[in-house]
Parts: C-alpha cells; sequence; structure tokens
C-alpha cells in the first residue's frame, strides 16, 4: 500500500510539473510558502484555481492552493478547534 502511495505521488508530480511547464516549454516557476521550521509537504494535488500543497506543521496539518502562474498562495485551509 504504501508503494502505490508514493508511486502515486510520483506520477502526480510529473504530471504536474508538465502541465505547468517544466522542461517541455522552458518555463518553470517556484514559490515561497513562507512557513515555520519543521514544516513538510505531504502532498499535492491539482485543482481548477491552482495547486493544493497539503503541509504537516507543528502547530497541525493546512492545505494551501498555491497560483502557478505567479507562484504566491491564493488560499488556506485549516481544520477548526
Amino acid at each position: 500500500m504504501g508503494v502505490l502511495i508514493v508511486a502515486g505521488t510520483v506520477g502526480l508530480v510529473m504530471v504536474l510539473v508538465q502541465r505547468v511547464g517544466g522542461a517541455a516549454s522552458g518555463t518553470r516557476w517556484e514559490a515561497a510558502l513562507d512557513q515555520p521550521e519543521g514544516t513538510r509537504i505531504t502532498g499535492l494535488a491539482a485543482t481548477e484555481s491552482g495547486i493544493a500543497v497539503l503541509l504537516a506543521r507543528p502547530d497541525g496539518e493546512r492545505v494551501l492552493v498555491v497560483e502557478p502562474k505567479r507562484g504566491r498562495v491564493i488560499g488556506e485551509i485549516r481544520p477548526g478547534r
């Protein structure tokens, strides 16, 4: 099961890189998420408005929506307390 999760995540990242431009068009983008130390990216998903990035932070999990064209965070989802 773990192998399938890792393989799926790698495949998703490859598709995202190809769709955003990657090596095919020579354009690249990057985003500085400005998160606290110890934050890890645990998942990625393509959405209609951008790329959803699942983060595991020291203070809990969050989902950030990043706009690929500008590389900026356009939305954030936090679990309620």
